[in-house]
């Protein structure tokens, strides 16, 4: 087996050792521009480094972590490492499987968005297929796997929807517990304590959650004693308008990856 990743970003790190634990012994290649950061990669997994793909030839997988911006460059370059049966796995956010189609003269694709915390094993990673065997996606689900959850969905549009809440939501976390350690650190806390605070309580918020499927808003409620102080911290943050706001940024990042289609498809 021989693989070709295009772009040595994040996603091709997350992908890259998704790749090395799934195919320990297998070819691994990092197509991309001379950088420090391809050659790191190269050496974390083993790999080959190429910049130009008349120095690969053929490839069995062809895994595309471009910047989407880069589409129409890039895409028409890659035919020639296509053969009949290569498999074309995508992560550029708005890219559609029309599009790959078109551009690569090629029918067998995948269309997916993983997340950082693939890069651990933790992540989840929304999928979609074109013209692949049963067999094919099941190899596909066991790679996607070694991120973390895998989860196939039959409407691309889902992976737009997908990008928009789980590819971007780690950052929101990440904002929700800057903004609590410095509530924290605002009311006296030690950054420390007030980090380690944060930190704690939304693992162990998260694995309650896991152990009482009973729903997000009875999980709050049962928190939420009547005059006490959840009830009102609650009722400011709802004031601030935390929900919507929440709700205008998901819809905000799902218009992003949709506004990304037609630049690339004109």
């Amino acid at each position: 087996m021989r693989a070709v990743i295009v772009g040595p970003g994040v996603m091709g790190e997350t992908l890259g050792g998704a790749f090395r634990r799934a195919y320990p012994h297998e070819e691994l290649i990092y197509l991309g521009p001379v950088s420090p950061r391809r050659s790191e990669l190269a050496r974390r997994y083993a790999a080959g480094e190429a910049t130009h793909p008349s120095e690969i030839g053929a490839v069995d997988w062809l895994i595309l972590a471009l910047k989407p911006q880069k589409a129409a460059q890039v895409l028409p370059m890659l035919r020639p490492l296509l053969h009949k049966e290569t498999l074309v796995l995508s992560v550029m956010a708005g890219i559609t499987l029309g599009h790959l189609r078109q551009a690569l003269a090629h029918s067998k694709l995948v269309r997916c968005m993983p997340n950082t915390p693939g890069r651990i094993g933790a992540g989840i990673t929304a999928w979609t297929a074109q013209n692949l065997e049963d067999e094919e996606k099941a190899t596909v689900e066991r790679f996607l796997e070694g991120m973390g959850t895998s989860l196939y969905v039959e409407e691309e549009i889902y992976v737009d929807m997908a990008t928009a809440l789980s590819g971007t939501g780690p950052a929101y976390v990440y904002l929700f517990m800057e903004a609590l350690m410095d509530a924290g650190v605002h009311m006296g806390l030690p950054r420390h304590l007030a980090e380690k605070l944060v930190v704690e309580t939304l693992r162990g918020a998260v694995a309650y959650y896991d152990k009482n499927p009973r729903g997000a808003a009875a999980l709050r409620h049962e928190v939420t004693s009547p005059g006490g102080t959840t009830a009102e911290a609650i009722y400011h943050l709802e004031k601030a308008g935390f929900r919507p706001a929440l709700s205008k940024a998901v819809w905000a990042a799902y218009q992003k990856a949709l506004a990304l289609r037609p630049k690339v498809e004109e």
